[in-house]
């Protein structure tokens, strides 16, 4: 059996080894927070061969189209289309150093419903410029707006749609809370990287990442992984894939950082029909970053459309789409996006106001945590 290290928990005290540097001095919070997003920066740096019968894992996929942007910029993609003509377009984004190959296992779903995917590797991920930096996320979500105006001029009549996986997630966000946002047929927002440190949290990170910007952290010191997924036909897939980054700048980390925050105070300004999907097994993003923010999307109306749509995933890890629940998750999405005004069909929309009227995700002392009726709670009273 091959152990496969998959993400770092957000652990301050937890020793973490920079390149170059000896360990004291490397224990901060912001740096560990950041650590557990870049689920492959627990992996090695150099992509690991693998054995025979997992040899599929490690193959790189040629892109089927390319974005050139504005400023020059070429951008890969995958594209899964349907046998017919689209009934929908969604343009897909990757987590943090993930890449366009992250789309590959819930896309097959979505072609046999009739929706087109293309994913995009974005900018400093996959196979995009500046692989490893940090281009901004202003910049990022430059990107995507020019995406989503090629794809709506390609697609003439089509609805279009923007989804986002983690860190792809937060983009999204700054995208949709902009002023002028794009309009479009709604935002699928997957478990997205938010969490609001507080004041001076990140203090640390920020000084270590002037200093010193293009040092790396690649957090395989750490003896404690939380997992991302228990699919683990996608976690292969994921440590052998070689668009997968293995070791992360701590100014890429510092971006990071800032684009969780900045994406946790948007939550309430986001335009557009919302639909934001979390498990409640995730360790990545915990209720105590979630909550607050589903409190801000279910408190203010994005426009006409109304709150968002808050699925809660039973049994859903960070990796929604890569799970063995995934899909509940396809099936929650397709159903949205034909039938917004139906429940989903997992029940994820009851259990998610379930859990905010149970204080979920509230940090005041004795209020943190599941209900404990949700799948996840279940299995630790029989223990």
């Amino acid at each position: 059996m091959i152990r496969i290290p998959v993400v770092v928990v957000q652990l301050s005290s937890l020793p973490m080894r920079v390149s170059g540097w000896p360990r004291r001095g490397a224990r901060m919070a912001a740096l560990a927070l950041a650590g557990w997003l870049g689920g492959c920066a627990a992996v090695p740096a150099h992509a690991p061969v693998p054995p025979p019968r997992f040899a599929a894992a490690a193959r790189l996929v040629p892109p089927d189209r390319v974005f050139i942007l504005s400023d020059g910029a070429a951008l890969p993609a995958r594209v899964w289309s349907p046998a017919t003509a689209p009934r929908a377009v969604i343009l897909a984004l990757h987590g943090f150093n993930d890449s366009r190959d992250a789309w590959e296992f819930p896309a097959p779903f979505f072609t046999a419903n009739g929706v087109r995917i293309v994913a995009p590797d974005q900018r400093g991920f996959g196979g995009a410029p500046d692989r490893g930096g940090w281009a901004g996320s202003a910049r990022m979500v430059a990107d995507i707006r020019e995406e989503l105006a090629i794809l709506a001029r390609e697609n003439p009549g089509v609805p279009l749609y923007l989804a986002g996986e983690s860190m792809g997630g937060a983009v999204a966000m700054l995208l949709m809370a902009s002023p002028d946002a794009p309009h479009i047929a709604g935002t699928i927002l997957l478990a997205p990287a938010v969490w609001a440190l507080g004041p001076g949290a990140d203090v640390p990170l920020n000084i270590l990442a002037t200093m010193f910007p293009h040092r790396v952290v690649t957090g395989r010191e750490l003896p404690v992984h939380v997992v991302a997924s228990d699919n683990l036909a996608a976690l292969i897939r994921l440590y052998y894939d070689p668009l997968s980054l293995r070791e992360t700048q701590l100014a890429t980390l510092r971006g990071l950082v800032n684009l969780m925050r900045d994406a946790a105070e948007a939550a309430p300004n986001l335009h557009g029909p919302i639909l934001c999907v979390y498990g409640d097994r995730d360790a990545l993003v915990p209720p105590a970053a979630m909550g607050p923010v589903w409190r801000a999307m279910a408190m203010h109306g994005a426009e006409a459309s109304g709150p968002a749509r808050l699925d809660l995933i039973p049994g859903g890890y960070h990796l929604l789409l890569r799970g063995r629940n995934s899909a509940l998750v396809e099936g929650d999405i397709l159903r949205w996006m034909t039938q917004p005004g139906f429940f989903l069909p997992s029940g994820g929309d009851v259990a998610a106001a379930a859990w905010l009227a149970q204080d979920g995700g509230d940090t005041r002392p004795g209020k943190a945590g599941m209900p404990w009726f949700l799948p996840a709670r279940l299995d630790q009273l029989t223990r």
